[in-house]
C-alpha cells in the first residue's frame, strides 16, 4: 500500500457536506483505506476572488491504486458530486487534488507530483501538516514552507 496525501475544498452549496460525503467516497475506493482527515479550515478564495469561502481539509489514504488510476476516481467524484470546470481557480461543490503520492515525482501534462502549488497555499499546508507531520517537500519541511507565507485568510472551522 502507498501513503497518498489529498486535499478537499468545497466553496458550494452545503460546504461541510461536500467534503464529508468526497472523503467517505474516496475512503470506499476499492484497495483504498482513509488513514487520517485534518481538521477543517475556512478560507479565503484563492485565484479568483469575487467568490465563496472555502472550506478546505486534507485526508490521508493508503492505496494499491496507481497515481493516474486514483487521479480518474478523484474526478470522478468531483463529477459525481456535481462539479463542473467552467472557470479557473472559480466555484466548485468539490475540488480533490493528489498533493503527495509517497515519494514519487512526476511532472506530465496529466499529473505533477508532489502537487505544484502545495507549498505556496496556506489553505493546502495547513491541513496538510494536521495529517503528515511535519515531512519534508522538495528539501524543506511542511513548516518551513507555511513560514514563508501569510496566512491567507485561514481559520479553523471544524
Amino acid at each position: 500500500m502507498t501513503s497518498v496525501y489529498i486535499s478537499l475544498g468545497s466553496n458550494m452549496g452545503d460546504r461541510l457536506s461536500n467534503l464529508r460525503e468526497a472523503a467517505g467516497m474516496v475512503a470506499s475506493l476499492e484497495r483504498t483505506c482513509l488513514i487520517a482527515e485534518s481538521s477543517i479550515y475556512e478560507t479565503e478564495p484563492w485565484g479568483l476572488k469575487e467568490q465563496d469561502s472555502f472550506l478546505n481539509m486534507c485526508i490521508k489514504i493508503e492505496t494499491e491504486l496507481m497515481p493516474k488510476e486514483l487521479l480518474r476516481k478523484l474526478q470522478e467524484i468531483e463529477l459525481n458530486l456535481g462539479r463542473k470546470r467552467l472557470i479557473k481557480w472559480g466555484p466548485r461543490t468539490i475540488d480533490l487534488d493528489i498533493l503527495i503520492y509517497d515519494d514519487l515525482n512526476t511532472d506530465d501534462e496529466e499529473l505533477i507530483l508532489p502537487h505544484p502549488r502545495l507549498t505556496v497555499r496556506a489553505f493546502v499546508l495547513m491541513p496538510l501538516l494536521d495529517v503528515s507531520g511535519d515531512i519534508v517537500i522538495n528539501g524543506r519541511r511542511l513548516s518551513e514552507w507555511l513560514g514563508d507565507i501569510s496566512d491567507q485568510g485561514i481559520k479553523v472551522f471544524k
